[in-house]
């Protein structure tokens, strides 16, 4: 029987006389359309921060509620990028990434125009589900599409860029639309990202056609959803209420219970969600580990840099995106020269710990900031070294991370990067403000005996916790250098079996 994706080889489009499918110029477009799409979706995760306060005086709602912004989109986009990937394997990724790229353009529209709380939250929370589609639907179009060595090192490294650069890059459109515009336009600008995303892909991508019906792990699906909706909401619980709290703990503990259930189930059904072979590959498995292991150090150290620098120095939000562009162009640098020069000639184990020590170096220097200090000598150099580190780290796992899948799986492999990423980023963020808070505490109650404490003693207890979190997140880089150099293999990552993406 002809299954769809024989049926999707029979459309190839024509091969050059090198054997390559289609037109190698139209290969690098497809790129363009992919990075526009990554781009709007990881810009979201930081883009809305900037815009709150503001959005808060016009919407009228409490700071209890305000989280609800930021954790409704993270719980739809966590929870689903599994079942998104999936889907993308069943029904073709063109329609799966088309889909997303308008449900995400409609729901960035009503938050924009949103009248009520209630609206905006409704909104974060579509932008999250049609996110979760089209995440892994860019990246398994991005794998299936580049299979020559030096191409896909190249596309790779450009997409990892992408992926690493959009938090800071989003502070900074996002401080400039707040301040020059208005809140609203945080989510108004998703529509011209999404726009010549959807002409692009429109133009440039290959129809699927579908000659049998693809079939759903519906248990596998409940339940990995409820975990990792678990799991996130836990640790946003445990930032806002504390680890010691029954929802939390409830949260966390049936978040895990709920993964083995998955686990077991995968490894029984005919059809599942997560075939095993994705991550129990070495080369996958370290790749999502090292992922996971940057989106803890890595969004925290956005969120609390940006305190320093908004708090501490007086920065303005746009001057404070301004200050982290030189991060931005250490991991564009590394991210498209590494994974080309570096990797075939030391291997990915070597340039993944490489990146994870040069960011645990650059975390490091960041402790020595102060109450009031210079951004050249104390900021500066520590945002270049985590910037060519993080690249590094960053577009070597992408290349690893759907090394030698096949294209049946093209779209799960793709999702477990999006999914370690963004659990990462949850657990960073609670744990990392869970370990500020007790430092500014205990900063305070050292300082001060009966009386309120002064306002350089709690400047002071500022930087103590933000001193404090970057001390824990180069532990964490750390501890992901030794985990990568345990696991992966320093075999460079073979290519994933490519099929037909290209409209002719």
């Amino acid at each position: 029987m002809t299954t769809a994706l024989e049926k999707e080889k029979a459309v190839a489009a024509p091969t050059t006389a090198d054997g390559r499918r289609g037109s190698h110029a139209m290969r690098w477009w497809v790129l363009a359309v992919l990075g526009v799409a990554q781009l709007m979706v990881v810009l979201d995760a930081t883009v809305v921060n900037i815009a709150l306060p503001e959005a808060q005086l016009d919407l009228g709602f409490s700071n209890g509620d305000r989280q609800w912004v930021v954790t409704g989109y993270a719980l739809a986009f966590g929870s689903l990028l599994l079942l998104g990937g999936r889907l993308s394997d069943l029904f073709g990724r063109r329609t799966t990434f088309i889909i997303g790229l308008i449900g995400f353009a409609a729901a960035s529209a009503v938050g924009g125009a949103a009248p009520s709380f209630e609206v905006l939250v409704g909104a974060r929370v579509a932008q999250g589900v049609f996110g979760a589609l089209l995440a892994p639907a860019a990246l398994s179009l991005l794998t299936v599409t580049f299979t020559e060595p030096k191409e896909r090192a190249k596309a790779f490294g450009i997409f990892g860029a992408i992926a690493g650069a959009g938090g800071a890059l989003g502070l900074l459109l996002g401080g400039a639309l707040t301040e020059w515009a208005s809140w609203r336009w945080v989510m108004y600008v998703n529509l011209v990202f999404a726009a010549i995303a959807l002409v692009g892909a429109i133009l440039l991508l290959a129809k699927h056609t579908a000659t049998v019906r693809p079939k759903l792990d519906i248990p596998g699906t409940v339940a990995v959803t409820a975990a990792l909706f678990s799991i996130v909401y836990g640790f946003s619980k445990a930032e806002s209420d504390g680890w010691t709290n029954s929802a939390t703990l409830g949260f966390l503990i049936g978040g895990v219970v709920l993964l083995g259930v998955f686990f077991a189930l995968e490894r029984r059904v005919k059809n599942p969600l997560l075939p095993l072979r994705v991550i129990l590959d070495r080369t996958r498995g370290a790749s999502y580990m090292t992922v996971f292991a940057i989106g803890i150090g890595m969004f925290a150290m956005f969120l609390f840099l940006t305190y320093y620098m908004q708090q501490s120095l007086g920065y303005s939000p746009i001057i404070t995106g301004v200050a982290f562009l030189p991060m931005v162009a250490g991991m564009v640098a590394s991210s498209t020269t590494v994974p080309s020069l570096l990797v075939p000639k030391v291997g990915p184990k070597v340039t993944v710990v490489t990146g994870f020590l040069l960011a645990a170096l650059g975390m490091a220097l960041l402790t020595r900031i102060g109450v009031d200090t210079a951004y050249a000598s104390h900021i500066l150099p520590s945002l270049i070294l985590m910037g060519v580190g993080l690249g590094t780290a960053m577009s070597t796992a992408f290349i690893g991370a759907t090394s030698g899948v096949h294209h049946d799986d093209a779209g799960v492999a793709s999702a477990m990067v999006n999914t370690s990423q963004q659990v990462g980023g949850s657990i960073g963020t609670a744990l990392l403000s869970t370990l500020a808070a007790t430092a500014f505490g205990n900063y305070v109650s050292d300082h001060v005996s009966g009386a309120a404490p002064s306002p350089a003693v709690l400047a002071e207890a500022a930087v103590q916790s933000y001193t404090t979190t970057f001390w824990w997140a180069a532990a964490i880089f750390v501890v992901g250098a030794v985990i990568t150099g345990i696991i992966m293999p320093n075999n460079v990552p073979v290519p994933s079996e490519g099929e037909p993406v290209l409209a002719h």
